[in-house]
């Protein structure tokens, strides 16, 4: 089973990007998605942005997951 969890494009240079995850900054490739925008959600799988959604989804995902962890 593959993961991926959503988040936010802070900046873009080229086919990288700057993107939030629950606090923390990381470097994203958007290879798989050029289409990317800053302000944009995107669902991040190892390093890749593989597709663009919505905010409200993203951050529904973003609490399912905080929820899971706090019981485990």
């Amino acid at each position: 089973m593959c993961l991926a969890i959503p988040a936010k494009v802070l900046s873009i240079e080229g086919y990288q990007a700057e993107a939030e995850i629950a606090g923390v900054t990381r470097q994203i490739s958007l290879r798989l998605t050029p289409e990317v925008k800053v302000g944009d959600w995107v669902l991040l799988h190892t390093g890749y942005a593989i597709n663009v959604i919505d905010e409200d989804a993203a951050k529904e995902t973003l609490k399912l997951l905080e929820e899971m962890c706090e019981v485990y």
